[in-house]
């Protein structure tokens, strides 16, 4: 087993950990617009099972959470009709970090600043382990994606498009 380089502690581990979720810590080199698909190739993951956190916003600026295949997109027109707004866009960066308390890049959809409704595509939930992001710019968590529902109360969605 590889020497475990110690992750000090975030808002989304504390959460984890005061909700006795059991999780797998996975650091690794952060490069900036690498994403998911960068992450994925450097720990030797399937992109498919690499979950990323996006911070989008409805017509009102509403901020919510989706989170998404690391391979795929988002449909923002299906999104939207799905969860009965008018429309759906990503929040511009430094919005997203104002909601979430956390730096774009390193977006955990646990333990945000802000409470948002949370949107999970259905599919990542047919998974037996997902990665997502811990808290921080290069640090992944794997755990079941069922924590996402128990936890968040992730709402499932059709939304994923490829990439």
């Amino acid at each position: 087993m590889a020497k475990k380089d110690h992750v000090s502690e975030t808002p989304a581990t504390q959460l984890l950990k005061a909700s006795k979720v059991a999780f797998t810590e996975h650091p690794y080199e952060y490069l900036e617009h690498g994403g998911a698909q960068h992450s994925a190739a450097v720990l030797g993951f399937d992109p498919f099972t690499v979950v990323k956190t996006l911070i989008m916003q409805d017509q009102d600026a509403k901020p919510l959470v989706v989170l998404m295949h690391g391979n795929r997109k988002v449909s923002t027109k299906n999104l939207a009709r799905q969860i009965g707004v008018k429309s759906v866009e990503p929040c511009a960066p430094e919005v997203a970090n104002k909601h979430s308390g956390y730096l774009v890049g390193g977006t955990s959809p646990f333990g945000t600043r802000k409470t948002m409704p949370v949107f999970i595509e259905s599919t990542i939930l047919e998974l037996p382990r997902i990665c997502i992001n811990g808290g921080r710019r290069g640090y992944l968590v794997g755990i079941d994606p069922q924590v996402c529902v128990a936890l968040l109360g992730a709402k499932p969605v059709q939304c994923a498009l490829e990439e």
